[in-house]
């Protein structure tokens, strides 16, 4: 489908008026709520929206790049010793997963009576997956579940953790643990010429490579290698990860039509009564964790929130809630989940995961 310059303009357009109006009303991530909300709603209403890829990209790297300058030596050492307990919430996501998939199973499985029952189990296991959208919709796509099953429950999923996360994080007032602020905040063109060049290098190496989220991973493991070896080139200015913020949005948000709604109300509804357990069972998790680690609630809440990345990371880094601890979790959980969860569906469903010829 041609790009439409005129249906992406009016969208960001819609994007940045809503943002306006969250930061008049003080919301929690004014600049990634009020976009992500004004465009899944126009979008059901059938307006034509429209987001850009590239876009979409430039959002993701920006964020990575802020992300990576958190990650001081000190910062590094701390996260280190973490490791147990980020081992800890994998085993936990991958235990969830498999729940929340075998529950939307048992209570959709008997009323989708359109979809073949290996079709249906591998839909149901890739839905209820807490990784990343696209890569499980791919990995549904090979198991020949329905893809737009498996879709639109990762989108819902990650409307519902991006909306009512921070709300309750402003609304509690719990603390984080941001005690090392990136060295340097202060913007720098020279240094940031440089670090633009050289994050936009990883992204794109990783993205030859065939790496999920390019330009996401990418960008943060140049911008912490730099920052871990003292190389400190310049701050990101504030418009920029706001801006950021809002092409991120705008790529969630574009997701949902009027058709989503109507395709599969059942499941949509079993997905977000999940999703809210899942908030609820990964909150009580987190406090757990509290008393092992010493770390605040809010820290670990959405260091093992089942959303993604960059979402956690952003609610981390506006609300100043630890956001190295938040984004070394949330990261190694999505590299373990896309390396494990094809070989766990073959293992625990052989029959169904056989190839068809």
């Amino acid at each position: 489908m041609p790009v439409k310059p005129y249906r992406i303009i009016g969208t960001l357009l819609l994007a940045l008026a809503a943002a306006g109006f969250c930061v008049y009303l003080r919301t929690p991530l004014p600049w990634m709520i009020g976009p992500l909300l004004a465009t899944a709603c126009a979008s059901v209403a059938g307006a034509p929206t429209r987001s850009w890829l590239p876009l979409g990209n430039l959002g993701q790297w920006v964020i990575a790049v802020a992300l990576g300058l958190f990650f001081t030596p000190q910062v590094i050492a701390l996260v280190a010793s973490l490791w147990w307990a980020i081992a800890l919430a994998i085993v936990w996501a991958l235990g969830l997963g498999l729940v929340f998939g075998a529950w939307l199973h048992r209570v959709n499985a008997q009323y989708m009576t359109d979809v073949a029952a290996p079709s249906m189990r591998a839909t149901s296991y890739f839905a209820g997956a807490i990784g990343g959208a696209s890569e499980m919709t791919l990995l549904a796509e090979r198991a020949h579940a329905r893809t737009d099953l498996v879709a639109a429950s990762h989108g819902l999923r990650l409307l519902l953790v991006t909306v009512t996360v921070p709300f309750a994080m402003q609304l509690s007032g719990l603390h984080g643990m941001d005690l090392h602020p990136p060295v340097l905040r202060a913007v720098q063109w020279p240094g940031f010429a440089m670090l633009a060049l050289t994050t936009a290098l990883g992204a794109w190496a990783m993205q030859r490579l065939g790496r999920a989220n390019p330009w996401f991973m990418g960008a943060l493991l140049v911008s912490m290698g730099l920052t871990m070896a003292g190389v400190f080139l310049s701050g990101i200015p504030p418009w920029l990860t706001n801006g950021a913020q809002l092409l991120i949005a705008v790529s969630l948000g574009v997701r949902f039509s009027r058709a989503f709604l109507h395709a599969a109300p059942r499941w949509l509804m079993s997905v977000a009564v999940g999703t809210l357990g899942m908030i609820a069972l990964c909150s009580g998790f987190a406090w757990l964790l509290t008393f092992a680690t010493g770390l605040p609630l809010a820290t670990l809440i959405l260091s093992t929130s089942p959303g993604g990345i960059a979402e956690m990371a952003i609610t981390a880094k506006v609300l100043q809630l630890g956001v190295p601890v938040v984004t070394a979790f949330q990261v190694c959980r999505l590299v373990a989940v896309l390396v494990l969860v094809a070989p766990l569906y073959r293992w625990l469903y052989p029959e169904t995961a056989k190839p068809t010829h």
